[in-house]
């Protein structure tokens, strides 16, 4: 897959994240994929399949957790996507890593401010 491919597989994943459409976000996802998210907060920690992120997004959900992609990366199998998200309690910029193989999302990891999804999720 090309750097260009991966990119707009990830535009198109945020695109249907930000319009509630999960089933579409979850297309170019990978059925083992892992999904990190740092911190000592409630929804810290590492989730695994499709089925575990979404119930992770679910969670996110509950608090209008929303995510506004600003710039996008590439050097071929890993996209960074620099994004402004905002839910209940603030809002914080953070950066996403992408990895893809063969078209699928393999690995999400993202880093922000652990401060803010602690104070909304709990710790």
């Amino acid at each position: 897959m090309t750097e260009d491919a991966n990119v707009e597989t990830a535009k198109r994943a945020y695109e249907a994240f930000g319009r509630g459409d999960a089933e579409a976000a979850l297309e170019a996802i990978a059925d083992d994929v892992e999904w990190i998210v740092p911190g000592q907060s409630t929804i810290g920690g590492t989730y695994n399949g499709k089925q575990e992120v979404a119930e992770f997004w679910g969670r996110l959900g509950e608090k209008n957790f929303t995510t506004t992609p600003e710039y996008w990366f590439s050097d071929g199998e890993r996209v960074v996507v620099l994004t402004h998200v905002t839910m209940e309690g603030g809002e914080a910029d953070a950066a996403d890593v992408l990895t893809y193989r063969d078209g699928k999302l393999v690995k999400f990891q993202t880093a922000g401010d652990t401060a803010l999804f602690e104070r909304v999720f709990g710790s």
